[in-house]
C-alpha cells in the first residue's frame, strides 16, 4: 500500500504556491480532490497521485451512451407517451 500524505504535503508536491490548509480542507469536504482523502484522527490523508477536480469544468454527461430509440423515460413522461409493457 502506498504511503498516504497529509493535505499540506500533497499540496507542496503538486503546487508551486500551495493553497492554505483551510482551502484544502474545504476542497476535501466539497469532493474536489480525487480519490477522496480519508480522515485519520484529526487530519486528512490523501494518496500521492490524487488530483484536483474542478466541478465547473467536469463533463457530467457520459460520452458513449446510446439513448433509447423512443427517448429517455423523462422525455416520455413529459410528452405523455405510454411506457412499454413489462416482459415476463
Amino acid at each position: 500500500m502506498a504511503k498516504l500524505l497529509t493535505l499540506l504535503q500533497w499540496a507542496d508536491a503538486h503546487y508551486e504556491t500551495p493553497p492554505s490548509l483551510r482551502t484544502l480542507q474545504r476542497w476535501t469536504r466539497e469532493g474536489r480532490i480525487y480519490p477522496a482523502p480519508e480522515l485519520h484522527g484529526r487530519e486528512y490523508k490523501v494518496q500521492h497521485d490524487a488530483v484536483y477536480v474542478d466541478p465547473s469544468k467536469k463533463n457530467l454527461k457520459p460520452k458513449h451512451v446510446k439513448l433509447p430509440s423512443k427517448g429517455t423515460l423523462l422525455e416520455r413522461l413529459k410528452h405523455g407517451e405510454q411506457a412499454s409493457p413489462l416482459r415476463r
